[in-house]
């Protein structure tokens, strides 16, 4: 590997170390009502965001703020010894993808039907440390 491929490898090594990612896949639930929460916490620290979806009353709340724990957790586990309240940890980016979809059939006026899509999502979250270089 020439000199800077490596140099190239290693920042690439740091930017990753400091950066946790979790994802939630298939998730039962409309891509459009998941946003509508990720839109809430995009950018947020992450003690604000625990706290804007524990205290919100939809249903996707919950499984955000548990995902947004195992992303907490998974930071934990790549920079053991840090602290957390120290590091200045927020969401970096946060996207629903769209997932399958389960195509049923509902009876409809006059022997016709209409189609009904269950729709589900995929959750991606990253947290990143706000170091600020003086």
């Amino acid at each position: 590997m020439g000199k800077r491929k490596k140099l190239a490898a290693d920042a690439r090594k740091e930017v990753k170390k400091k950066t946790a990612v979790a994802e939630l896949n298939k998730v039962p639930t409309s891509p459009r009502k998941m946003r509508l929460m990720a839109d809430l916490i995009r950018g947020k620290k992450v003690e604000l965001a625990l706290n804007i979806l524990k205290y919100s009353s939809k249903e996707s709340s919950n499984r955000l703020e548990k995902l947004l724990r195992s992303a907490i957790a998974n930071w934990q586990a790549k920079n053991e010894g840090a602290r957390l309240e120290d590091s200045g940890l927020f969401v970096k980016t946060i996207f629903v993808d769209s997932g399958f979809q389960m195509k049923r059939i509902r009876s409809a006026p006059q022997g016709r039907a209409h189609r009904i899509r269950k729709r589900s999502n995929h959750v991606t979250i990253i947290l990143d440390t706000n170091i600020t270089t003086n």
